[in-house]
């Protein structure tokens, strides 16, 4: 009798009480929520129950030229004020965040389809610690190595993605405040509950009016907020596509631009790696978050004579991920954001298959209702499949095979992204040369995932350039 059939997980719902999610919500702009000017919404879906969660307005050029016009007339007052009085907006905040953890992470579940354990132990601490780290530098700034007294850009034009709504907010929002900058910032299409949840923050924080404002919508808000021509900063988070797209907009103007987008990294697995600790980093690589995950290790490259070895107890390991209610404490992997990006991964794992990759499925049920995909995994991939060059986003692994590290890092770097990378080897010799090697913005060794606002975090080639967090990511900020 195998120890699966002795035991079993009962149901462990987290109740979505702790949340009060209004019929709609409007633009936060200049301290207030207000209707779009042209009246016009959109509505945002839980991704697990198809059900509608709100409807949030849809902004318009009318709109995003108010929220800018807002910043700016806040600019003045708050860079004006010294670092220590800015740094208690940040704490305040921080400290807001940490108090309404349990309720901002059942509301970021329910809009985004992350497992509770996930937006509870992983992205509410780094929120609130981003909002600590740099609160921490705001009166520090003449020490961080960009001159005696660096001064703040002006407005921040920010664009985020759905797959982290509120830790990428803080990963902007927080760096921003800190160096004495405004914001006007768009978040997801299909993720908007947590940064207008953000808002009230702000004005329970007392945050002046204006500093930050929020604007919600569709891809045309996030176009107008980078093509505004009083905005002196855009950050973006997204796809590459996206991101080309915006940098041609601000090309030729003194805008600064700094772009963290797709990404393809490689998770190396040499010969004399500790097996089941490797099997563990590389299910937390690709499948946390569903995949959907820019920096996820979506292309294993296991050292060839222990491939074997290292897919059977990848296997095994996925048979027992739990696939399922996002809201249970037990779920391993949650719904996929939208219908949109599910018909994506669908099309890439189909094109896998035609192009002779071996596919194989966790064995398990998924809901009848929502969006879902069950983890996968191809082996027999080479370089020239779709799977192992375009971004899956999605809980989908590839894997190749090397014979030696020169073989392991050449395929490594055969990408046009340039963001992440994992090594799993007991040799630091190894370990360190192999890392230098890799051209990628952040390596991690023996361990993949592990995020610290203190950190730099950034990628090269088409996966962007600029830096946040640490000390680094001050400098997007500054005009320096």
């Amino acid at each position: 009798m195998t120890t699966s059939s002795l035991f079993s997980y009962a149901p462990a719902p987290q109740s979505r009480s702790v949340v009060d999610i209004a019929p709609s919500y409007g633009l936060f702009v200049d301290g207030e929520f207000r209707e779009a000017a042209g009246g016009a919404v959109l509505k945002t879906v839980s991704p697990a129950t198809e059900e509608v969660l709100s409807e949030v307005a849809r902004a318009g050029d009318e709109d995003v030229d108010a929220a800018v016009r807002a910043a700016r007339r806040a600019f003045g007052p708050w860079s004006a004020l010294p670092g220590a009085e800015r740094a208690k907006y940040l704490f305040r905040i921080a400290r807001i965040v940490q108090e309404r953890a349990r309720e901002l992470a059942v509301l970021e579940t329910l809009d985004n389809g992350k497992p509770i354990r996930e937006s509870r132990d992983s992205d509410l601490p780094l929120v609130a610690a981003h909002f600590f780290y740099h609160a921490g530098w705001a009166d520090k700034l003449g020490h961080a190595g960009f001159g005696p007294d660096p001064k703040p850009l002006g407005v921040a034009g920010q664009i985020i993605p759905w797959n982290f709504p509120l830790l990428m907010l803080a990963w902007k929002v927080a760096p921003a405040l800190a160096t004495g900058n405004t914001v006007v910032l768009k978040p997801a299409e299909t993720t908007p509950l947590s940064a207008l949840f953000f808002a009230d923050i702000c004005r329970e924080a007392g945050l002046p009016r204006g500093v930050v404002n929020i604007v919600t919508g569709d891809g045309a808000a996030g176009a107008a907020l980078a093509a505004h021509p009083d905005v002196n900063k855009v950050a973006f988070t997204g796809s590459t596509a996206v991101g080309k797209e915006i940098a041609r907009t601000v090309a030729g103007t003194d805008k600064r631009l700094s772009l963290e987008l797709g990404g393809k990294g490689a998770n190396i697995v040499f010969d004399d790696a500790p097996v089941d600790q490797a099997v563990e980093g590389i299910v937390n690589g690709i499948f946390f978050n569903q995949g959907q995950v820019c920096c996820a290790g979506s292309r294993l490259l296991v050292q060839e004579s222990v491939e074997e070895e290292v897919l059977d107890a990848l296997k095994r390991r996925l048979a027992t991920l739990r696939v399922g209610d996002p809201l249970d404490k037990n779920t391993d992997v949650g719904a996929i954001n939208s219908a949109e990006q599910l018909a994506r991964i669908t099309e890439l794992v189909r094109s896998g298959e035609e192009e002779g990759a071996e596919r194989w499925t966790a064995p398990c049920e998924l809901p009848g209702e929502g969006y879902w995909f069950a983890p996968t995994v191809f082996r027999g991939v080479t370089q020239a499949h779709r799977i192992a060059t375009e971004e899956i986003f999605g809980p989908v692994l590839s894997v190749l095979t090397f014979r030696t590290p020169d073989e392991a890092v050449a395929k490594a770097n055969n990408t046009p992204y340039g963001l992440s990378a994992g090594i799993w080897t007991e040799k630091g010799s190894r370990m360190l040369q192999v890392a230098q090697q890799l051209r990628a913005g952040v390596v991690w060794s023996n361990t993949f995932n592990k995020f610290d606002p203190t950190s730099p975090f950034g990628g090269y080639k088409e996966s962007g350039h600029g830096r946040e967090g640490g000390r680094h990511g001050l400098e997007a900020y500054l005009d320096v």
